[in-house]
């Protein structure tokens, strides 16, 4: 059963910093693409940053850009979200994604296992 699990979310005051944290298993997930996505109260779904298998290539979302890291290990099975300089706007449940091999990394569509979701909540 491949299970994507989030870890590290929480409520920071503006200006702090997390580390949003998931680990994959059930399969492999050699080649696959990771991203990660978030939901803010009364909007849609959003696409946040993704990385590829090798970490070579990453990609983000504009408004993040400068604050937000993607990273992986995965010897860990597992893929960071390091959030700098947080902002009330970036209160959201954050979601982690496992890419399907089709499909462009920036639309949730191409993703094909989800994980349950962490809460960022950041006080202004």
């Amino acid at each position: 059963q491949v299970q994507l699990v989030e870890s590290g979310g929480g409520l920071v005051q503006a200006g702090a910093s997390l580390r949003l944290s998931c680990l994959y298993s059930g399969r492999s997930f050699s080649g696959y693409t990771m991203g990660w996505f978030r939901q803010a109260p009364g909007k849609e779904r959003e696409f946040v940053a993704a990385i590829t298998w090798s970490g070579g290539a990453t990609y983000y979302q504009d408004s993040v850009k400068g604050r937000f890291t993607i990273s992986r290990d995965n010897a860990k099975n597992t893929v960071y979200l390091q959030m700098n300089s947080l902002t009330p706007e970036d209160t959201a449940v954050y979601y982690c994604a496992s890419k399907s091999p089709s499909g462009n990394y920036y639309f949730e569509n191409a993703y094909n296992y989800w994980g349950q979701g962490t809460q960022v909540t950041v006080s202004s």
